[in-house]
């Protein structure tokens, strides 16, 4: 069963999209990931760039964010996420696009954001591909963190552009890692 963990909507049950095609992060590495971004998430701008049902936006939207921008290439997941959308109640907070997430990265954007969430298909490169587009353009805020999921087979480097590794665990099978902007100093901000 797929849900809100916590915040405003707390215990509303999401949906999935039936199959394989999309892999819902467990509510235990979601609980993890919420714990270290603790009061990161209020106020925050959020960007899920492959965001499957929606859960990792919602939670963070019952959790005090302001926005969210969804991307979902697939039509049934973004299906999918509409309705979700409506059963959170969070529909004026929120924008969703049936589109790459990685076609989004490419164009220009003046929208800034706080919080970015990459929760690709394991093993494609898209994790990687993804954090190279966003090292080099303006979609991140200062204080931005970016929130990556990972087969624990598949290695991200602690350096690219202007993002470095700030922390990296594991649940069972999933590595998550938290990447920030560093000032010219190398510095964390």
């Amino acid at each position: 069963m797929l849900r809100i963990i916590s915040g405003s909507i707390s215990g509303r049950r999401l949906k999935t999209l039936a199959g394989t095609h999309t892999r819902p992060t467990s509510d235990k590495v979601k609980g993890a990931i919420f714990n270290v971004l603790a009061e990161k998430v209020s106020e925050s701008r959020v960007l899920d760039l492959f965001a499957g049902s929606g859960a990792l936006a919602l939670e963070a939207l019952s959790r005090g964010a302001c926005t969210a921008v969804l991307l979902e290439k697939s039509s049934q997941a973004c299906e999918v996420i509409r309705e979700n959308i409506q059963l959170t109640g969070f529909a004026p907070q929120v924008k969703l696009f049936n589109r790459d997430g990685l076609s989004y990265l490419k164009g220009l954007s003046e929208e800034c954001f706080d919080l970015v969430f990459i929760d690709p298909p394991y093993k494609q490169g898209l994790a990687l591909n993804s954090l190279h587009l966003l090292s080099t353009g303006n979609f991140l805020s200062d204080n931005s963190v970016i929130i990556v999921e990972t087969s624990r087979e598949e290695e991200l480097p602690v350096e690219i552009g202007i993002i470095s590794l700030r922390k990296k665990t594991k649940y069972g099978d999933t590595l998550v890692w938290y990447y920030q902007p560093t000032d010219t100093e190398g510095k964390e901000n």
